[in-house]
């Protein structure tokens, strides 16, 4: 059994023995009259001065925690207890526990305090049934009734994942006529790689204004959140229960286990704000909306993959869970929206234009452009050995450059990772170029504050060039990194490649896996003498009134 060490019982038996009688318990959380398991919501450890009526510690802690815990709690209620009470130690500890009680007298053998056991503690009993009552009073996220068939629907979406193939302009009227609800129009999140779920708004015109109010030239905190909370509409996201990284804006969720995604329901008002419980007309009619939703994209998926958005309709007999007999069942109409879709694009692509900066091609190349690369993407230069170039091969898209024979220790390569949406868009692009013709590394500087720069940069078989990096000649590591890369381009007879990986808030993160790596173009390393267009400059942009 662990104890105190000597210098903690000297600290503790300095406090003032008090002549009063402490009670002390630990309970789970949750409400007697509640279905969900204790541990859903923890374990509390109360520690009360029984004499004075005055709680003097407390701690909620998981169910798993081993004895200590209530040491600890016991240590603070002793040390450094809640206000008004003063640093003291008690005479006598009643608990209702045989366990704690043996534990505790082994533990506290030094400080001369009395355990004693009693089969009921009034106090705590007190303020326990306290916590239950607010439990019992607490609002669920879901109505009891329709949780599990609203979660299963959430899941069924999950994997259905239209996000895949819809875009947010993409919209989809589903019509209920009940409940006060009219047509809802469901908006896909999740193409970008960056939110993935579902929004159903009540209006067309809460849609609009919401879509027009971000486009706006306005990208402060402050008119995003304004234009977040004006929206009326139901909700279903997903996210992770594990907490995100600081450096991430984003969390890529599409290649975790269904076991780790979390569904969430809410609804957004003007008036009401952001509020994460439904009650249960809203329940029901997020329902219907995923069923007939579901059922849809099941009937049509071929034909939404299609380039140009169709124009289809059906109308589904939907059964409700805990239903009264007069609503036993609800007819709802699913149907496309392109006009609303095209309509909804132009805005987007008029704002777009409306910020295009024109750009002079110079004499000697085509315009170097930073639009296929995201700028959040991890990167690095690294090599592959020649077993898992052959891997690659087999299962990924990729490019063949000629005959590479594996001298050296593998295929020297340029590592570039993040999500599956963007690394898709960055094959397509790379595609629709004809492929990687090169990997270039250029000289480029700043001739403002003087600082000079290792460009890394890919040329097309279309002859344009696109930067993926910008690095610091003084970097020592990247300098060493590209010791690394000249001397393995070397041995390869300047043969190299690219590799478009997944992942990029997963936990393959800075480290892709094989599973993780989507394309593989192989292409030739052109040193600046090859590529011909000189040191490249920073130079500043002018905008004409």
């Amino acid at each position: 059994m662990t104890s105190f060490n000597r210098s903690t019982s000297r600290r503790l038996k300095k406090l003032t023995q008090i002549p009063s009688v402490w009670e002390g318990d630990r309970r789970p959380l949750s409400s007697p009259t509640q279905h969900s398991h204790s541990e859903d919501k923890g374990e509390c450890i109360l520690w009360v001065d029984g004499s004075q009526g005055m709680v003097r510690g407390m701690d909620v802690i998981s169910p798993d925690t081993g004895p200590e815990a209530i040491v600890r709690t016991l240590m603070r209620a002793m040390e450094h207890p809640h206000s008004p009470a003063k640093p003291a130690r008690p005479q006598r500890i009643v608990v209702k526990d045989r366990e704690i009680q043996f534990y505790l007298r082994g533990v506290l053998q030094d400080l001369d305090i009395a355990i004693d056991y009693a089969p009921e503690l009034p106090l705590i009993d007190e303020l326990f049934r306290g916590f239950a009552e607010i439990i019992d009073n607490q609002t669920p996220d879901l109505p009891p009734q329709y949780a599990q068939a609203l979660h299963n629907k959430a899941f069924a979406m999950w994997e259905a994942a239209p996000w895949e193939y819809l875009e947010e302009q993409q919209i989809l009227s589903i019509e209920i006529n009940k409940w006060d609800v009219g047509t809802l129009y469901a908006s896909i999140m999740g193409m970008l790689g960056m939110e993935y779920g579902i929004l159903f708004y009540r209006s067309e015109d809460s849609l609009k204004r919401f879509r027009a109010a971000v486009l706006q030239d306005d990208d402060s905190q402050g008119h995003l959140e304004e234009a977040f909370l004006k929206q009326d509409c139901l909700f279903l996201t997903f996210d992770t229960e594990e907490e995100e990284d600081d450096d991430d804006e984003f969390e890529d969720l599409a290649d975790l286990a269904l076991s780790e995604i979390t569904p969430t329901f809410g609804t957004i008002h003007p008036l009401e704000g952001l509020r994460s419980v439904l009650y249960e007309e809203e329940a029901i009619v997020i329902f219907l909306a995923l069923e007939s939703l579901s059922r849809f994209i099941r009937d049509h998926r071929h034909q939404l993959f299609a380039e140009e958005f169709p124009s289809l309709s059906h109308r589904y007999r939907i059964s409700l869970p805990e239903a009264k007999e007069e609503t036993k069942t609800v007819s709802v109409t699913v149907a496309t929206m392109p006009e609303l879709a095209a309509e909804l694009e132009e805005m987007a692509d008029l704002t777009a234009s409306e910020e295009e900066i024109d750009e002079l091609d110079s004499s000697d190349f085509r315009s170097l452009r930073d639009d296929l690369i995201p700028e959040d993407s991890f990167l690095s230069l690294g090599v592959i050995s020649w077993e898992m170039l052959e891997c690659l091969r087999k299962g990924v898209t990729y490019h063949q450059a000629g005959e590479i024979k594996p001298v050296g220790d593998g295929l020297p390569v340029i590592l570039i990772q993040t999500s599956r949406p963007k690394a898709k868009t960055v094959i397509e692009s790379m595609e629709a170029a004809g492929g990687l013709n090169a990997i270039c590394f250029n000289p480029g500087a700043d001739p403002f504050d003087g600082d000079r720069y290792d460009l890394g940069l890919l040329q097309t078989q279309n002859g344009e060039l696109f930067l993926f990096g910008e690095f610091l000649d003084e970097d020592p590591i990247h300098v060493e990194a590209r010791q690394k890369w000249n001397q393995r381009c070397k041995q390869t007879k300047g043969y190299c490649g690219l590799i478009i990986a997944k992942g990029l808030t997963g936990a393959s993160r800075g480290n892709p896996q094989l599973r993780d790596m989507m394309a593989l173009f192989e292409a030739r390393s052109l040193s600046p003498k090859d590529l011909g267009i000189g040191t490249l400059q920073l130079m500043p942009q002018f905008q004409l009134e």
